[in-house]
Formats: structure tokens, sequence, C-alpha cells
């Protein structure tokens, strides 16, 4: 096992990480900026090393920086979290030519996952069901003409790096095709420095639910059964739960079945998730697969019980994984609400600032996974995520009285957040009756 281990991101990730590694006995070291001198990850960690200025392009993107500060407190391995380096390969060789441990996939594994039309491949060879789509990358606007004529409209036009909802464009008609096309390459290129896309059918209307894999480099994969995903804004998932309303006991097993195969296709070790659309027959397509531990991971761990970042540590020092699929259990329900420093009064525009009174719920089955404390001051400069809400009941019903109860305890003063806007989600008679699909918040309207 790993005797210090570096957490190259901040926010509470990073504090999440610090945890599981003070329950391990393992020295955590943070890397902050110097405008996060101050943050929660930088106070708690064993050690903290500066890494370098307020843009994350100059200190948590800076791969020279953050294997420097690993190098000079003599870590032996690197958690990324998720976001800034942790689907970077070029970042996972490097770590691995320093003589690091990267607590994450192999380079090849990110390289073939995080490119969308090779993943696409990969699932078809796996007996993976696929959305109807381009072979392999549109390179040319001809090609991807002659693409949207076999396939059919609408459809969506996607890079094939990245994620976050970056790079994606809907197509409805063929006098479309051009503009969209464009915009997508040209989003792409901005964001993710890959300007390559392909086509894909449009499902109209489905649901987004994921399936957690764990792999370890021995060949074995299980499943941790699924996260429901389709609450979502502009692509940003804001609410997640487990199980999902709309799974039969069959079909999680098809699904389920079909994750395991597609990492196992892959090579994959550590923890991942595949991603499905299903559609208003429950037929369900891949999607993509995240190579890293994801925002909402706490839901998965509050029905089976497992601690995911532990695994990670365990998978990534070579041990097996010591489960088999007949021993994970799926118990009770949780549901995980994201609460974003956002205004939704003002197209939910970023809200940085101090803190100036907090409170944080708590009672049975609620956990709070933050980085903030009364007087902090949110920086202008990351992410707008400030706490994950993750409440467990032994049904449906307990989890959402609880997460109704939790929220409206959640106190936030000096900047806006979403927890209102949150807790009228909870609230609604469709969320409720689990009613809902991934144009849920385009066809519901809720006061800001």
């Amino acid at each position: 096992m790993f005797k210090r281990i570096l957490i190259a991101n901040r926010g509470e990730i990073a504090v999440r990480i610090i945890r599981t590694c003070r329950d391990l006995g393992i020295v955590s070291v943070a890397v902050c900026s110097e405008a996060d001198r101050d943050a929660m990850h930088a106070q708690i960690a064993d050690e903290t090393v500066c890494i370098g200025p307020a843009r994350a392009a100059d200190s948590y993107l800076d791969i020279r920086r953050v294997l420097s500060a690993a190098m000079a407190v003599k870590a032996d391995a690197i958690h990324p979290g998720y976001g800034f380096l942790s689907e970077n390969a070029d970042f996972i060789d490097q770590t691995e030519a320093c003589g690091l441990t990267f607590i994450g996939p192999s380079a090849a594994a990110i390289r073939l996952l995080g490119d969308k039309a090779r993943a696409i491949d990969t699932a078809r060879r796996a007996r993976v069901p696929t959305i109807p789509g381009s072979r392999g990358l549109a390179d040319t606007l001809e090609a991807a003409s002659a693409a949207a004529g076999k396939i059919g409209y609408p459809l969506l036009v996607k890079a094939t790096a990245g994620g976050g909802g970056r790079g994606i464009r809907q197509v409805n008609a063929p006098e479309e095709l051009a503009s969209a096309y464009d915009a997508a390459r040209a989003e792409a290129r901005s964001n993710f420095g890959d300007d390559g896309v392909y086509l894909e059918k449009l499902i109209q209307n489905p649901r987004h639910i994921e399936f957690q894999v764990l792999g370890d480099q021995h060949g074995q994969v299980v499943h941790l059964f699924e996260r429901e995903c389709s609450i979502q804004r502009r692509h940003q998932k804001l609410i997640e739960e487990s199980p999902s309303p709309l799974l039969t006991a069959a079909l999680r097993q098809k699904m389920g079945d079909a994750a395991v195969r597609l990492a196992k296709a892959a090579g994959y070790w550590g923890a991942g998730t595949v991603e499905f659309l299903v559609d208003s027959d429950r037929r369900f397509y891949f999607m993509e697969m995240n190579p890293r531990i994801q925002v909402e991971h706490p839901v998965t761990e509050m029905v089976t019980g497992l601690d995911l970042v532990a695994e990670q540590i365990r998978l990534a020092a070579g041990q097996p994984l010591g489960l088999v699929q007949q021993d994970i259990l799926q118990t009770g329900h949780a549901i995980e609400c994201r609460i974003n420093a956002e205004d939704p009064a003002r197209n939910f525009a970023p809200c940085p600032g101090p803190i100036r009174a907090l409170n944080l719920p708590g009672g049975p089955g609620v956990r709070v996974d933050a980085a903030i404390y009364q007087d902090y001051a949110v920086p202008p400069f990351y992410d707008s995520l400030l706490a994950k809400l993750i409440v467990h009941g032994h049904d449906r019903s307990q989890a959402l009285s609880r997460a109704r109860r939790a929220i409206a305890e959640f106190l936030v003063e000096g900047i806006p957040t979403t927890a209102d806007f949150q807790l009228q989600i909870l609230r609604d008679p469709d969320f409720v009756a689990g009613n809902y699909t991934v144009d849920y918040l385009e066809t519901h309207r809720f006061n800001g």
C-alpha cells in the first residue's frame, strides 16, 4: 500500500480523498494555488504545497508543477480526483516516468475511452448497444452530410474529445448541419484542443443512467449498480439517485452486464462509469465511459456501503478486487443534490464571494461532502460547486423526505446558491413520481 499520496485537485473532492487517506493511514499531500491557500483541503491535509497562481492553467493543470511537488514531498502516488488532469493520458505517462503511480486507469485506457468515436467502436465489439451514428469521425462537411443522410434527423454533432456538454450541437434539418458542424468543431478545438466530431442519432427525451464499475489489474471487473442522472441543466447533472425509478430487475442486470463487458474490452482497471441513454421503450444505448471517480460517486457508496476512493487506491496498488458480483448488494435508496454558488434568478450566473453564515444539515441518513466554512471566500477562478448533499433511506419515499428536510436546513448567507431551486425539484409531483427525462428542466418551470 502507498505511504504518501499527493492529491492533484481542490475543493470537496480533495477533502474527500484526504479523509480516506487518513482512514487508511496514508499521508495526504495537498496542492493549492495562491488563491486556495485558505481553502479547506489546503488546511486539513497532512502537508500542503502551493504550486502557482490562481489560474488553473498555471497551477492545477500545470503538469510540471504538479509532478515537481510530488517529487519534492517524496509521494509515491498521485490521485487526480475528477476534472483537471484526471483524464490526461500524457500526465499519466509523465507520472509513471517519474516513478510514481497514477491512481486511475492506464494511459492506454484513457486514450481509448477519451476518444468517444473509438469508445463507441469498442462498445460495438463488446456487443453493447450503441446509438446509430457515423462510423468514425466526420472529417469534412461532405462526410458529415453523407452520414446524416443515413442516420436521419434530428441528430447530434458531437466532439470526440472532452465532456461536460461542450462541443455538442443539435441538428433538426439538413439546412442546419453546416452551421452546427462548424460550431461544434470550433467549440471542441477551443476547449479540448481537438476539433474531431462525429454524428449520432438524437434519442428523443431519454433517461440518462450510468453504471459504476470497478476493475483490477488482473482482468476482474464488477459493477456497483446504477445511478439515475436525468435531472440536468445544459448537460450538467444536478440530482442523482440510486436505484433508478425506471429500471426493472431484468433491465438492471442487462445494463450492468453490458457495462462490465465494455470495461473488460477496454482493459480497464480502477473506478469508472459507463453511461447509457434509455429510450421510452426501455431500450438502452452506450453513450460514453468516464475513466475516473465521478462527482456523484457518494450515491453508490450509500447504497453499497463501499468506499470508492479506498477501492481506487487499493486497485492502483495492484491489489485484486476482493469482490465478486454476488457480494455487492444495492440496499435502500440514495439521492444526491449538487449545491452550487450560482443564482438561478440570473440564469445561474456564478456567484463567488465570502460566506457570512453557514449551517450544514445533519441527522439520520444525511451526508454532506463540502469544502466550505463560515467566512471562507469562494474564489471566482474555479467550478461553482460548493457542496453535495447526499441522503439515504430504506426506500425512495424516505430518501425524498430526508432530502427535503436536509436541504431546507442548508443555510449559506453572503452568496446565492441553488439550494432553494433544488428543493423545488424535490417537491415537484413529476419528480416525486419518478416521471422525468433529460428534458425535465425544459418542460418544468421553477422560481428563481
